[in-house]
């Protein structure tokens, strides 16, 4: 298996964290660079997502899992590989939230294809963090 994380903080509640990336992956763009989601269901363990990436061709995505306020991954299967994304949430002591976007890739092959399949797809992930905290704490700004 090989996986890279990319973690992020914001002064805004989990549960506006939440609010967001729940919007995004049931078809609200968080900003210009937001990847586009399309969920066939309710938002639930289960349930497929067809991801568009930015500038890339579509592809689905199934809910592996889901725990409000804390976590919510789905899983890609490519080629042969599994592309879990995870997004982690954790509350702080002083406030706010630590948000952690995590990709695993695993399968046959995962180690040696990792290194270089893994950055291309986790390039965008300091600019879908920003955005997706920039959006909880627009959300808390205005009373959401």
């Amino acid at each position: 298996m090989w996986t890279t994380r990319h973690t992020g903080t914001t002064t805004a509640p989990a549960s506006a964290v939440w609010s967001a990336l729940r919007d995004l992956h049931s078809g609200i763009p968080l900003g210009p660079a937001s990847d586009s989601f399309e969920l066939h269901g309710p938002f639930a363990v289960g349930t497929e997502v067809t991801v568009t990436p930015q500038g890339q061709e579509a592809m689905t995505s199934t809910i592996v899992e889901l725990d409000p306020e804390q976590v919510y991954a789905d899983r890609t299967v490519f080629g042969g590989l599994a592309l879990t994304f995870r997004h982690t949430l954790k509350a702080q002591a002083g406030g706010g939230t630590e948000v952690t976007h995590t990709l695993e890739i695993d399968g046959p092959g995962a180690d040696a294809v990792g290194p270089e399949l893994g950055p291309q797809i986790a390039g965008d992930f300091p600019v879908a963090m920003a955005e997706l905290l920039h959006s909880a704490e627009q959300r808390v700004a205005a009373g959401a």
